[in-house]
């Protein structure tokens, strides 16, 4: 038996996490959730959006599956995501994303994972005002989380025969930061003559992206360009109910959906499943359950094909339960 973390999260968080769950459980895998509080949730009831027994249960179980959780915009408490990557060093993002038959998209054939870099940068939020009408932010990019980032990338690509690490930068302008990020993957890059490399300004990459997003395979970026391409990638292959996430570590791996928490929607019964139920079959295959995560995803694939079965958001009219009932019924 395995012993996994689950944090439903805020918004729809709770009923797409619960549709993953049933779908693992229908599987046959025998895992134990251990259910914690993050985010909203947590502050209502504990006074705070990360406590401790949450970063506990997850530093012993090694795993977790995680619902989005609720940040405010300009105002409130700092965000737990960012808090919890920092606490448990889970220094890598990635993100796949794959054209999906029977997802509307503009393209046919993307096939791009994203390496964000996950512990610094912009987005560690180290800001203050100077007087009442100015505010300074403090970006930081060091080489060896620089370093450890592409050595990540550039070893998957070998490991999953994939031929282009492009990476993503600004250095044209940060010349220290995002130069020193740009020069530490390059270092990295000499490791590996057998992958080919090459390096692209954020804005270039942007507007690649968006015409010809087939050019592009293994992509890493630092954390604020990470954040921003990612999602444009999920524009790519029908929007970010279909893709997933794992944030890694040495210790640990937090399994999760990059979509928000939908408050717009919540209650309703038609949150699309896909991304949560993806990051599981992920989950899975980290903790040994490869034949399970299989079955799942081709289960998750087919149903998604036909297309009888499949939420607002992907072309469809069932409710979260149907399209996970019909996942159930394909295993």
């Amino acid at each position: 038996m395995h012993k996994v973390t689950l944090i439903p999260g805020d918004g729809i968080g709770p009923e797409v996490t619960s549709a993953a769950v049933k779908i693992v459980e229908a599987a046959g895998v025998d895992i134990q959730w251990e259910t914690k509080l993050m985010g909203q949730s947590a502050l209502e009831k504990f006074g705070d959006p990360l406590p401790k027994d949450t970063i506990r249960s997850i530093e012993y179980n090694k795993a977790a599956l995680k619902g989005p959780v609720a940040t405010q915009i300009g105002t409130g408490f700092r965000s737990a995501n960012v808090a919890l990557r920092q606490s448990l060093n889970l220094y890598a993002n990635i993100r796949p994303f794959k054209t999906i038959e029977g997802v509307k998209s503009k393209f046919e054939n993307v096939d791009i994972v994203l390496f964000r870099e996950n512990t610094e940068d912009l987005y560690l939020g180290i800001e203050h005002m100077v007087g009442k009408d100015a505010a300074e932010g403090i970006k930081i990019i060091t080489r060896e989380a620089s370093e450890r980032i592409a050595s990540m990338a550039f070893s998957y690509a070998v490991r999953e025969k994939r031929k282009k690490v492009t990476c993503v930068h600004k250095a044209n302008i940060m010349k220290l930061t995002d130069g020193l990020f740009l020069s530490s993957v390059r270092d990295v890059a000499k490791k590996f003559p057998d992958i080919e490399f090459e390096d692209i300004i954020v804005d270039n990459a942007c507007m690649k992206l968006v015409m010809n997003p087939e050019q592009f395979d293994v992509m890493v970026l630092p954390n604020l360009y990470g954040d921003i391409v990612s999602d444009l990638c999920a524009g790519l292959i029908g929007g970010l109910g279909v893709a997933q996430s794992v944030n890694i570590g040495a210790e640990a791996a937090v399994f999760e959906a990059i979509h928000g928490t939908a408050p717009d929607i919540v209650g309703k019964g038609i949150a699309d499943p896909t991304a949560s139920i993806l990051c599981a079959v992920a989950m899975l295959k980290e903790i040994g359950e490869n034949a399970a995560a299989e079955k799942i995803n081709y289960a998750v694939l087919k149903v998604i094909r036909e297309g009888k079965h499949v939420t607002v958001d992907i072309g469809g009219h069932a409710t979260t339960e149907e399209m996970t009932q019909a996942i159930i019924d394909n295993l």
